[in-house]
This record gives C-alpha cells, structure tokens and sequence, in this order.
C-alpha cells in the first residue's frame, strides 16, 4: 500500500490523523476541492498551496474525455499535467457522466482503472453503481452487491497499488442491513481505505447522519474513512465528530460562482444591494487575502458581472473550508474538540436552535452540546436563524 494512516489524537469516535501519500502527507479531518478536470475555477496551484489545499479531486471521465487519460499518461501524470505537487484523488467515472459530444461509452470497473491508473492520482476509486438514497426497493440491493462484485475486477484490474490507493465504496441506500453486508464484505478485501457513498443526495438529513454513524462505527480503526459529496460546514463538523475523516464537494467554488461567502455564521450573499455600500471585510475574523485587502462593496460590485468576483470569492470560501480542516485537526488533538464544536455550533446557532438532528448526532457522539442549546428548542430543517440580517446572511 501506498499509504501510511496514523491516529494522532480522538475524542470518542473523532480522530485526527497524518495521512502519509506518495505525493503528500495531509491531517485529517481534511476537505478536498473538486477539479474535475485538473483545475479549480479560477484559481491557480500556488494560490491552493498557499491556503493550504492538500489533495484536490479531479473527475475520471471528463479527463478520459478531455485532454483523455493517454495524453496525461504522456505528459507525466495529472500532477505534472496541471503543475500540482500534493496529493490527488480520482473518482470512478461513473457519477458524472454526461457526455459532451454524443456518443456512447462504455465504462467498465475495468477501464475506469485503466483510466485512473494512467491519470497516476495517489487515491483512485473503484467503480461502483450508484443509486439516489431517495429511490427505494429491489434495486437498492442489486446495486450494493454490484458493487461488491466491481470490487474484485477492480482490485485484479489495478496494475499500480504500489504508487496509488484503491479505495473501496460503501452503497446499500438507506438500508442498514445493506449498508452492513457491504461494509463487511469491503473490509474482508482489506483496502487501503474506504469511501461511504450514495449520500448527499436528497435524503433527510437525521438518515444522512445516522449511515455516517453506521458505517464509520464498522470501518477499520486504522484506515481513512471518507464520506463523499459533502461540504456543508455543519455536515463535515457532524460527521467528523462521527468518526469520519476527509470530505469533497464541488459546494464552496459552486456557491461562489453565485456571489455566496462562506462565514461562521453560515453563508453571506453579497449579491444583496445590502452589501453595495458595506465597507467591512467578508469576514473581520478571517486571515485570508481576500478579507485583508477588499471589502464587501467591492466584491458586491464585481459578483455575476466579472469574474474577479468569483475568483475571489473562490479563494475566500476554501480558505475557509481549509481553515475548518485545520480546525477541527487541531482541537482533537489537543483534547479541545467538545469545546470547538460547541463554539461551532454558538456560532451559527446564536439563538439556540441547533437542528434536532444535529442534536441527535453530538448525543451518540458523546458530545455535550447542551451548553450552546436554548431549552426544549430543536428544529427539523437546516436553516439557521441569525443575529445579522436576514436577507443578508443565511445558513445552509
């Protein structure tokens, strides 16, 4: 294996850790921003370096498609291809296909590794068959024993487990007893590392949270859990309290493009004329270049009218979602996390309405969250009601 996973500090089911890659060694809980096809939008590699970016997401199929996986093979790899040093993870291929010219593909287990092996990324993921979380019934088990059946061909189609990591995905919808066959049945291959898929994807979110708890209680204590598709601040606090370990999603550069800031409170629309004459920085508690040096008028002038707008926007939002990784990595390890979440959780929560699921998720964490709860105040959606206005700040 190509791949060294050491626990450096828990708090009950948390755990921070130094996940060591052949082309870089990352602390976890860490969140990784989706390139699909080897570029984040409007930002450059040094720029990702410098807010501390450790592995970057780049989509299979878009790069079989575009420039095509032989070209990249060619030129030395995805990491010389786009000039990044640190570490990158490949997707399957199969989630996002969508095809650009018309015609048909055939994307086997076997060739999505073919392709991944060739991209040369340092986590590549086996091909699985996905199903929405909100569709029920008989192919909800056809598609979890598909996968465990694409796990074996692509563990024997994987020509390179010494330079890169083949991570297994845990399907089975929101069925329990499926979720539990396939998490045995993807240990038993004793993968590097284990991926719970198939959520985020529409389900409510007191399910959401309770697979996560599932599936991270059953994985192995000593490889990295990663749970794909989220980016919610809130969610990666959850699940992190959860037991799990490294994130994606496409959320913090998407929101950006639409004029949203990532802030403690939770998100702050600075298309709202609001923000038109606002002098103030996104976030006065934020060390990133874009809070030091341009104010909300600013950015509000620029937002869906150029394109600066987004670029910076961009790099606030994952500076934000990195500083939450070093965050969250820190305060385990110094035995601070109750107190991180709970400050967390104020935050965002100012008036005490802590979602009900979220409640339930910090009980069976073994976190005591009662100290930042209004009494007998819990609410079912993920809105989250704040001291700023309204119209200009809302939660996800």
């Amino acid at each position: 294996m190509a791949l060294r996973f050491e626990v450096l500090g828990r708090f009950n089911r948390a755990r921070a850790a130094q996940l060591t890659l052949p082309h870089f060694v990352c602390q976890t809980p860490l969140f990784m921003p989706v390139g699909t096809q080897g570029t984040i939008k409007g930002l450059a590699t040094d720029q990702l370096e410098e807010i501390g970016c450790q592995i970057i997401l780049g989509n299979t199929y878009h790069l079989a498609l575009r420039p095509t996986s032989e070209l990249i093979d060619e030129l030395g790899g995805l990491h010389k291809f786009m000039n990044w040093p640190r570490a990158l993870l490949t997707d399957s291929g199969g989630f996002q296909m969508s095809p650009v010219d018309g015609k048909p593909m055939l994307l086997t287990p076997e060739e999505s590794i073919q392709i991944q092996n060739r991209i040369g990324a340092d986590i590549i993921m086996a091909l699985d068959d996905v199903v929405k979380t909100t569709i029920t019934g008989p192919r909800i088990e056809e598609a979890m024993y598909r996968t465990l059946r694409w796990i074996d061909r692509c563990i024997a189609a994987h020509k390179r487990p010494h330079d890169q990591n083949l991570f297994g995905i845990v399907q089975g919808g929101l069925d329990p007893v499926l979720r539990d066959i396939c998490v045995r049945g993807l240990v038993d291959r004793n993968l590097p590392g284990y991926a719970i898929g198939g959520l985020a994807g529409g389900e409510d979110k007191d399910s959401f949270w309770r697979v996560v708890a599932q599936c991270t209680a059953t994985l192995p204590e000593d490889k990295p859990r990663y749970v794909m598709g989220v980016g919610y601040p809130l969610d990666i606090v959850v699940c992190s309290a959860l037991g799990a370990d490294m994130y994606d999603c496409v959320y913090p550069t998407r929101t950006a493009r639409f004029g949203t800031a990532l802030v403690p409170e939770g998100v702050l629309k600075l298309k709202h004329r609001a923000m038109a004459e606002d002098t103030r920085p996104i976030d006065p508690t934020c060390a990133c270049m874009v809070c030091k040096n341009y104010t909300r008028a600013y950015i509000h002038s620029l937002v869906t009218k150029d394109s600066k707008g987004s670029q910076l926007l961009s790099f606030h939002n994952l500076y934000y979602m990195m500083q939450l990784s070093r965050n969250l990595h820190s305060s385990i390890v110094q035995g601070k996390f109750p107190e991180f979440v709970c400050n967390f959780l104020q935050k965002m929560f100012p008036k005490g309405d802590i979602p009900e699921w979220v409640c339930n998720a910090m009980e069976v964490a073994e976190i005591d969250i009662s100290s930042c709860c209004a009494p007998f105040r819990y609410i079912q959606a993920t809105k989250v009601q704040s001291n700023l206005n309204e119209d200009e700040i809302q939660a996800v």
